[in-house]
């Protein structure tokens, strides 16, 4: 796998495995058409109350009729109105079972947990969501480099990336075709630094990681994949 597989890796397996877990909460179902007549969002079983459906809706590109359905689906799955890391490993765990997902887990839900507090709100679902699905490629690349750039410092280093990538492998498991080498996580590493680090310094910025991406036909297309499935 080159410099562009491990690229479309990365940010493939972000999509999917959300678009899994969408699934499993029951959130991707057509809307009943009953429930169009709402106007708000139904506040009063939970714990924590999201934002207003106008102030959401302003922060996504949702229709108000698609955050209702989504705010069903995730209050029948959580309660509280609130995610917490357990909870989120414990549902991407049941798509890997021949592997270990706990620590790709922990990676997504710091990107997807905006405000660093512990838990998954509504509302930080929905605006990742929507990045993801209906984003800008300038929106999603931003997203992905975020996830990568684990600390938070505005900079992409190797053990970031080789933290991530080894996430990968340990998600898919040890009985992939064909057999992985030890060493694998590391070379992607490296073709990932030898063609974003422009100037050799060891660090990957938010404007390389944009610029070298942004003139690859093979991430702008994967960057489309996803936008029509809900």
């Amino acid at each position: 796998m080159g410099i562009q597989g491990m690229e479309l890796c990365a940010m493939a397996v972000v999509v999917l495995l959300f678009i899994a877990v969408l699934k499993q909460f029951g959130i991707l179902e057509p809307m009943s058409m009953e429930d169009s007549s709402d106007s708000e969002l139904e506040l009063s079983t939970v714990r924590h109350q999201p934002e207003g459906l106008d102030q959401l809706q302003a922060q996504t590109k949702f229709t108000k009729k698609e955050l209702q359905s989504l705010y069903r689906g995730f209050k029948n799955e959580c309660p509280t109105g609130l995610v917490d890391e357990d909870t989120f490993k414990l549902i991407y765990s049941q798509f890997f079972p021949q592997g270990d997902a706990t620590t790709y887990a922990h990676f997504l839900f710091n990107a997807f947990d905006a405000d660093g507090n512990g838990a998954i709100r509504f509302e930080d679902f929905v605006v990742g969501l929507s990045i993801l699905l209906r984003g800008t490629v300038h929106e999603k690349l931003k997203w992905a480099f975020n996830l990568y750039d684990i600390n938070k410092d505005g900079y992409i280093t190797k053990e970031e990336m080789l933290a991530i990538m080894k996430s990968i492998y340990d998600m898919m498991g040890r009985h992939t075709y064909p057999v992985l080498r030890e060493d694998a996580p590391l070379e992607h590493v490296e073709r990932f630094f030898q063609k974003m680090d422009r100037n050799q310094d060891g660090v990957v910025t938010i404007d390389e990681f944009l610029e070298t991406c942004q003139k690859d036909e093979n991430i702008m297309s994967s960057m489309q994949l996803f936008e029509n499935v809900i």
